[in-house]
């Protein structure tokens, strides 16, 4: 990309700061929506599991140069990608528990594993432009 003029690039930086935002927004959306449309707040349960996601990455990865997805060479990255799989299963459980309990309704489920799913799309596409010179820093 070399031959690209410097104006193009800073668009396409800028686009994919807005799609991580629209992301973002469009699951914060759905997860109230979920909640509002049917006048029942339980599904606000996987909020406390969003919370607690990125918590263990905070606390034990830390900033070394190891990643998330490489073998792991101490026990402390071993219970960071323990704790971060519970949550991120208690994200998906919470709601079909909800639903198998006869809590929620059909489309509160559907709304909750949706706004799930566009979360983990913003955050893989953070991880993708994170890895870009311009935002190192992240």
């Amino acid at each position: 990309m070399a031959d690209v003029p410097g104006y193009v690039i800073a668009c396409l930086h800028t686009g994919s700061l807005a799609l991580l935002a629209i992301l973002v927004s469009a699951g914060i959306v759905l997860q109230i929506l979920a909640c509002a449309l049917y006048d029942n707040w339980w599904p606000m349960l996987t909020v406390i599991m969003y919370v607690l996601l990125p918590m263990p990455l905070m606390f034990f990865m830390g900033s070394g140069t190891s990643s998330f997805f490489s073998e792991s060479e101490s026990s402390w990255e071993d219970v960071t990608k323990f704790l971060t799989g519970f949550s991120a299963t208690g994200s998906i459980a919470i709601p079909i528990i909800l639903k198998h309990a006869d809590v929620i309704g059909w489309g509160a489920l559907i709304m909750e594993l949706s706004s799930f799913f566009i979360f983990v799309l913003a955050i893989l596409c953070f991880m993708q432009m994170s890895k870009e010179s311009e935002y190192s820093a992240f």
